[in-house]
């Protein structure tokens, strides 16, 4: 028997999946009619580098390498996804070859994906590390707070960066807010009726703003609770209580979610808790920078 002792972050997209027909329509949105550059240049064939001019975590090489493919283009890549590249000036990542006016059609649009997806993974792999430097054992994960067209190369992003991507839509797992309970009249029943239609097999998260209504959603057969904006001491507290309360009795995981930062996570972070959900590693990130140009 085989086994594969290294897997590639790129196995994760489809072979024949929607995030190919997505670049597509991002190629044509950047050409939507003439390419006056491409007639100035014409189709003399060159090589251009790919070049990361600051620190970060390499992410997202599978959408640049399709933008290039569908620009009939040969790329050799020098580094591996997940890299963290911190160069002091500029570092090569890839060797582009093809006809000129196509390696500017790819440019702009393989950079802008190499850039954002970098940084995304770039925070991830930030806010991991120093929650696993402080002791935690436990996940950091993004949320569904992602750009609209953007999710997949986003939550794949977070991957990437070494962070756990949450649910990927609203059919991945069920998340009861406080909307949902109140359009229901109580989490019991919001869990009841959630159950009797996703089966087994679909998760139930309830989103609880005390231990009261921690215990009625563990009690009522939830999945997952998350204690939400709960503050410092007073969520170690409440964790610790809900889970000496139901041991042996009820299998659930905590989470903690609400206002999570880099610069504040570490005030939270507690064993107790199994997971840390954070919007900051998506939302508002910087960017790892990129330049594409042709050798001359």
């Amino acid at each position: 028997m085989t086994t594969n002792p290294n897997p590639k972050f790129s196995h994760l997209l489809p072979v024949n999946g929607q995030w190919k027909k997505d670049i597509t329509n991002w190629l044509t949105e950047d050409t939507p009619s003439f390419d006056y550059g491409g007639y100035v240049v014409g189709d003399l064939l060159q090589t251009a580098t790919l070049w990361c001019k600051s620190e970060g975590v390499i992410s997202g090489v599978p959408f640049a390498q399709e933008v290039f493919n569908q620009c009939q283009l040969q790329v050799e890549w020098l580094v591996e996804e997940g890299d963290y590249l911190k160069p002091e000036t500029k570092t090569a990542v890839a060797k582009v070859k093809g006809p000129v006016r196509n390696i500017l059609l790819a440019e702009r649009v393989a950079l802008n994906l190499l850039a954002r997806a970098s940084g995304i993974a770039s925070a991830s792999y930030k806010i991991i590390s120093l929650a696993k430097e402080s002791g935690y054992k436990g996940l950091i994960a993004g949320t569904r707070k992602t750009t609209p067209g953007l999710r997949k190369l986003e939550k794949y992003s977070m991957i990437v960066g070494g962070c756990d991507q949450h649910r990927y839509d609203l059919s991945s797992m069920v998340m009861l807010k406080d909307n949902h309970i109140w359009s229901t009249g109580s989490i019991t029943s919001a869990v009841e009726n959630t159950r009797k239609v996703c089966g087994f097999s679909v998760k139930i998260e309830v989103e609880c703003q005390s231990e009261r209504e921690a215990d009625e959603a563990i009690a009522a057969g939830a999945d997952v609770i998350m204690l939400d904006n709960f503050k410092g001491e007073d969520l170690k507290i409440a964790a610790q209580s809900i889970k000496q309360k139901w041991l042996n009795k009820k299998s659930f995981l905590l989470e903690c979610s609400g206002g999570l930062t880099l610069a504040n996570i570490g005030t939270y972070l507690s064993n107790e808790i199994d997971i840390y959900s954070t919007s900051a590693i998506h939302q508002g990130v910087g960017y790892v920078d990129f330049s594409l140009k042709i050798d001359h």
